[in-house]
């Protein structure tokens, strides 16, 4: 006698035992995977909104817009007088938004705007450095200066959004003039330390003589010996012509400056 063939599930229940199986399933993880999520979800919110994530460690976001710093590619170079050497600008321009903006937004408008910025800077020194001989890099950077002062901040528009970029610049010699200015240079160190050592010298005496003349001025009376009057006004005598030493050193120093 053989045994009756077993019974098939049928479709309906077949489901069902997966449906449970199924939420069986969800549950568990769900309940592993629970605390995971209270902890990363803090921080997925905080990076999707671009700020930092909120937790024990974090500081206090910082006040005020973003501001993104960014240099100039390459050293600007234009000509010096005569057109033979150049001098060479370091740029750097500090950008920003009045309205908040996320950082990567931030950064696109700044690779869009930052050509217009270094041309607008390249005008400039260009303009400075035409009629400046090539040793007189300070001079352009002084210059410079000065004309990014009249106008420190630069407005750029892109449909309703606006950027502003203050712009800073340094300037360096051509490598190619610096043998040339090198003795000048050298022997203009030498002058400045003789300088600085005649002044030092007048200074001190000026202030020795002023200190006897002061000791010697107490003790000088009526019955005083006349050899104390007379060390007395030679001081004195010394005093002023140490005084006009110190002010023919500082009137030499402002002209040749």
């Amino acid at each position: 006698m053989t045994d009756a063939p077993e019974e098939r599930p049928r479709p309906a229940d077949l489901w069902r035992r997966r449906g449970v199986r199924g939420l069986t399933i969800a549950r568990d993880v769900s309940v592993r995977g629970w605390r995971w999520w209270a902890r990363t979800w803090d921080r997925l919110v905080a990076a999707l909104q671009d700020e930092a994530p909120v937790g024990a460690g974090a500081g206090p976001s910082p006040p005020g817009p973003l501001i993104e710093q960014r240099d100039a590619p390459r050293l600007i170079a234009v000509p010096a007088r005569g057109y033979v050497y150049a001098f060479y600008v370091r740029a750097t321009f500090a950008w920003s938004s009045p309205a908040s903006l996320r950082a990567e937004v931030l950064s696109w408008y700044v690779q869009y705007f930052q050509p217009n910025a270094i041309q607008r800077l390249t005008r400039l020194a260009a303009d400075a450095a035409r009629d400046l001989p090539p040793h007189r890099a300070g001079d352009l950077e002084v210059a410079l200066q000065r004309a990014l002062a009249d106008e420190p901040e630069w407005r750029y528009q892109r449909g309703d959004v606006l950027i502003t970029c203050r712009p800073d610049a340094a300037v360096r010699l051509d490598e190619r003039i610096m043998p040339a200015l090198q003795p000048h240079v050298d022997r203009m160190v030498k002058l400045e330390y003789q300088f600085d050592e005649q002044l030092r010298r007048a200074t001190y005496a000026e202030e020795l003589s002023r200190r006897w003349t002061t000791i010697l001025g107490e003790h000088l009376d009526a019955d005083a010996d006349q050899e104390v009057a007379d060390a007395r006004q030679h001081l004195l005598d010394a005093q002023r012509e140490a005084a006009r030493w110190i002010g023919e050193l500082l009137h030499l120093r402002a002209t040749k400056s």
